[in-house]
């Protein structure tokens, strides 16, 4: 693999954390939002990722050998597809006659777990692209002697 393939592969991912650590936040920030624009609570949103052969043609050429690199996209934000969350409140806005409000189905915790995972996985991605172009530029130093 070259420097460029390696480059590029970190890159994407550095830019599908920063999407995942950007639904994240929402996530986090919505936590107790019980009413959206079209009044249902928010929902919990997740990223879908989907690799792709990395460009150029030697890394074509190396994906038709099975040894091909690949980058990752976000494929898609889709929301969580589990239950809203309950919470007895008559006093609430939202409440129902019941006095039952529906809160979004986001675990804080769950969802702090998650942003420490997308930012350490950032920081691999970035340790990795660092790493890349230190290695690039020695070559290139030992190249010019």
């Amino acid at each position: 693999m070259d420097f460029d393939s390696a480059m590029k592969i970190s890159a994407s991912g550095l830019t599908a954390n920063r999407t995942w650590i950007n639904v994240l936040s929402t996530n986090l920030a919505n936590v107790n939002t019980t009413k959206t624009a079209d009044g249902t609570p928010y929902a919990r949103r997740t990223v879908v990722y989907e690799s792709t052969a990395a460009g150029g043609f030697a890394e074509q050429l190396s994906s038709v050998m099975d040894q091909g690199a690949e980058t990752v996209e976000v494929a898609d934000i889709v929301p969580d597809e589990r239950e809203f969350k309950q919470l007895y409140d008559p006093g609430h806005p939202d409440a129902d006659t019941n006095g039952m409000v529906l809160m979004p189905n986001i675990n804080p915790v769950e969802e702090m777990a998650n942003l420490v995972n997308a930012s350490r996985s950032y920081e691999a991605n970035l340790a990795a692209l660092q790493t890349a172009r230190m290695l690039a530029l020695k070559a290139i130093d030992i190249g010019a002697k």
